[in-house]
């Protein structure tokens, strides 16, 4: 999928008709679309004549409790941003994106939901198809490993297997991971059959042969207000650098672009500066743990 160019008039519009509405109004889902039911699915991210050198972005949004404020504010004005943005800087060319509803696998009708790779405003209806089931288990920690487990066994990616260039993943929500997947859960959600339970830890090396993986950490949300230290230790075990902090959840899009950015080569400070006053803290936060550009490790080791 992705065979269609970004156009910026479809997406004002789009971002236009959200305005005035509530939440339920613009996520209207009853139940998960079975559209987006990742049950014996898979989705490809393709090279066209519009796209030519196509390069897959998974960002994964927990819509648990009240995280569904993340899908609102995507749905309203961070997918514009996100989009047009990485177009803009050109951190990487051509960008093919796939939404993602994150749940909880023990206890939610719908634990993982994916959209298609689209590079269109078919992104932002695909986006809005996504049910906020509000649901979660109370267990400190939410399916963040399903994305993981979806990119590495159920995409195809021109970027990789035609360049050796990796795809992007984020996940986004306020609690811990997961330690394992349960085949059991594998087999209900996504129709595959496992000898064994896998560690969280092998599904990151399985999905980091084909995606640069990062963790972004919700501040506002109610559990990691709470648990904040746990949350971060949890993450930077398992993820070191590329755990990004976000204190505003409306800033979601700057900061995935500026990971991209960061993690192509740009120096962290020089991409925090590049955003507007108030949305260059927000960043230069979430960096904070993302190594420094070529340039100003070169100028660190010059002794004065």
């Amino acid at each position: 999928m992705g065979g269609v160019r970004w156009n910026e008039d479809d997406w004002k519009r789009a971002s236009a008709a959200t305005r005035g509405k509530r939440t339920e109004e613009i996520f209207t889902s009853a139940g998960m679309h079975p559209a987006l039911n990742p049950y014996r699915m898979n989705r490809e991210s393709r090279d066209s004549p519009a796209n030519p050198e196509s390069n897959a972005i998974i960002v994964g949004l927990d819509v648990t409790g009240s995280m569904g404020i993340i899908a609102d504010a995507m749905a309203r004005e961070g997918l514009g941003t996100l989009v047009e943005e990485i177009l803009k800087r050109k951190p990487v060319s051509d960008p093919h994106i796939m939404a993602c509803g994150i749940g909880d696998s023990w206890h939610d009708d719908a634990p993982l939901q994916v959209t298609q790779f689209e590079a269109d405003i078919r992104i932002a209806d695909q986006l809005k198809m996504i049910w906020l089931e509000k649901g979660g288990g109370g267990n400190s920690h939410e399916g963040y490993h399903l994305p993981w487990y979806f990119a590495a066994q159920h995409t195809q990616i021109d970027c990789f297997e035609k360049r050796n260039r990796k795809g992007y993943l984020f996940t986004v929500g306020d609690e811990e991971p997961p330690r394992e997947l349960l085949a059991a859960h594998a087999a209900t959600i996504f129709g595959d059959s496992l000898q064994r339970d896998l560690s969280t830890r092998e599904l990151l090396t399985l999905v980091s042969r084909m995606y640069h993986v990062f963790h972004v950490v919700v501040e506002e949300g109610s559990h990691a207000r709470h648990n904040l230290p746990a949350v971060l230790d949890r993450w930077h075990e398992l993820l070191g650098q590329r755990v990004l902090r976000l204190k505003d959840y409306r800033r979601l899009a700057e900061v995935v672009v500026s990971a991209i950015e960061v993690n192509e080569g740009r120096d962290r400070a020089t991409v925090a500066r590049s955003w507007s006053c108030d949305t260059s803290a927000v960043v230069a936060h979430a960096l904070r743990t993302q190594p420094v550009g070529r340039a100003q490790a070169l100028l660190g080791m010059i002794r004065f």
